[in-house]
Formats: C-alpha cells, sequence, structure tokens
C-alpha cells in the first residue's frame, strides 16, 4: 500500500478543498495532499504538499491525525499504485493565505453543505464523521476506477 496524506483546513465553520486540476483524482474536489516521498515521513509529507498545492505553512504540532483509510482498487492493475493508506489531518492554525496553483483551484464550503456530489464516492461515509470530531479507521474496495463501492468498513479509533 502507497502512503498517502490528506489535509483539511478549517476556518470557522467552513472546510476548505481543492479542485484538483491534474492527476489522480482530476476535476474532483478534495483535501490537499499527496504521495509520501522515499524516505520521507507522512507528516513532513503533510506539511510539504499542503505548501505546494495551496502555498500555505503550517507547523507539523498543529495537524491533527483524524482517520486513517485504506483504498483498495481491484480494476486497476497493482503496478499503478492506485492502492493506497491515506493519513489524514484536520488543521485550524497556518501561516498565509491560500492560493490557487498548477494543481489546485481552493474552494471554502460550509461544513454543513458539503458538496458531495463534487467529490470521490466515498466521502460521504467518513468525510461527515471526522468533521464532527470522529477519529477513524475505514477501508474501502472499489470498482470501476473508484465510480462505486464493492464494499467498506468504518470504525472508531485514537491516534
Amino acid at each position: 500500500m502507497r502512503p498517502v496524506t490528506l489535509v483539511y483546513c478549517i476556518r470557522g465553520n467552513s472546510v476548505l478543498f481543492g479542485m484538483k486540476k491534474r492527476g489522480f483524482g482530476s476535476g474532483k474536489l478534495n483535501g490537499y495532499g499527496g504521495k509520501v516521498d522515499s524516505g520521507e515521513k507522512i507528516i513532513d509529507s503533510a506539511v510539504r504538499e499542503l505548501f505546494e498545492e495551496a502555498r500555505i505553512l503550517c507547523r507539523k504540532k498543529d495537524l491533527k491525525k483524524v482517520a486513517e483509510i485504506d483504498f483498495y482498487f481491484n480494476d486497476i492493475p497493482k503496478e499503478k499504485g492506485w492502492n493506497q493508506t491515506v493519513h489524514v489531518y484536520i488543521l485550524r492554525k497556518w501561516l498565509g493565505e491560500v492560493e490557487e496553483t498548477e494543481e489546485m483551484t481552493p474552494e471554502w464550503h460550509k461544513i454543513s453543505k458539503i458538496p458531495l456530489d463534487k467529490m470521490w464516492i466515498d466521502d460521504e461515509y467518513w468525510l461527515p464523521l471526522i468533521l464532527k470530531g470522529k477519529k477513524i479507521k475505514a477501508s474501502f474496495v472499489f470498482d470501476q476506477e473508484g465510480e462505486s463501492i464493492k464494499k467498506y468498513q468504518i470504525a472508531e479509533t485514537r491516534f
């Protein structure tokens, strides 16, 4: 499983999403993050990816881990590297103003009105939970390149 990071920035009652412009997940709203580089710590990857994709800085201690989710894409050859463990963080303090980058267009949305129809199909199952303060471990098995869920499980946990 490839390790990946995902950060959701929260300000007041709004959450920051990025519309992915290219690569894996293009055309979908998501948090900010990506692949962990070889030899890189997961938390360091979250800090780096957030800066690369949103141009904001954060301290590692301000990232609060809220989820660990395994994603399996059975219809995609394993060598493509779509199977991944995503380490999800919430961030409430950062430096700088969010900017559009080559990879992401920022969008703020009220937590009560998350545009799930523009996101990965699994987000409706777990994203509202973490935005309500729950910590979870989950797994999702997809068919059809991530467009349908074959099976899933979610459990509350501690980090």
